[in-house]
């Protein structure tokens, strides 16, 4: 036994080959793990853009679209109700919006109008107090919560208002207007939430 002769090509080839499974089995199972840090193609699709068509939305009527798990509110103003708009600038906290950072309302939507199109409201219907939806109160009259209402949005729950351009009230628990989500037309009757018009190919 102890005059036995060591192989040593045989032993590299062995140690060579050991080394190469041992190599691609750590691969293999790297995959799968480096792969489960991926975002699922439900989280894919939940920040991707949403296209919706406002063929069917009448004027004076509000649609709301799921964008990010977030609801966005689509409304069709009529005349009468852009004409509201700056009767109520003097009760507002920001009515030209000079106050908006990028990320809550693009420089495309700095208008009075708060839109590309003055008629189509887009917003992200969420109340800039405690992240509660607030109620689409269109009609042009008074109500228990404002005798002098024009229409907008009122939030039952602390009582914030938002006026027809989702501009908030002054006096309200709300600190700020209803953000505007980045969105262009694809043609006149359809939207794209998600991608600003100079993002749009």
């Amino acid at each position: 036994m102890a005059n036995e002769v060591v192989d040593h090509g045989r032993r590299r080839f062995l140690t060579a080959t050991t080394a190469v499974v041992g190599g691609v089995g750590i691969v293999a199972a790297a995959v799968p793990f480096i792969k489960s840090w991926e975002p699922s193609a439900r989280a894919r699709a939940a920040g991707a853009p949403v296209t919706q068509s406002l063929a069917k939305i009448e004027s004076g009527q509000m649609l709301t679209v799921s964008w990010r798990s977030l609801p966005v509110f689509v409304l069709n103003r009529s005349k009468a109700q852009l004409a509201t708009l700056p009767m109520v600038d003097s009760r507002l906290v920001d009515p030209k919006s000079d106050g908006a950072s990028a990320d809550q309302q693009p420089k495309y939507a700095q208008n009075e109008a708060r839109s590309i199109k003055p008629e189509w409201l887009v917003v992200i219907g969420i109340c800039t107090h405690l992240g509660c939806v607030p109620d689409f109160v269109p009609e042009i009259k008074p109500e228990p919560f404002d005798p002098e209402w024009k229409g907008g949005f009122y939030c039952p729950c602390h009582k914030s208002r938002y006026d027809l351009a989702g501009r908030v009230f002054q006096g309200v628990p709300a600190p700020k207007n209803l953000p505007v989500p980045p969105y262009h037309f694809v043609d006149d009757n359809t939207i794209q939430i998600g991608v600003d018009p100079k993002e749009a190919v």
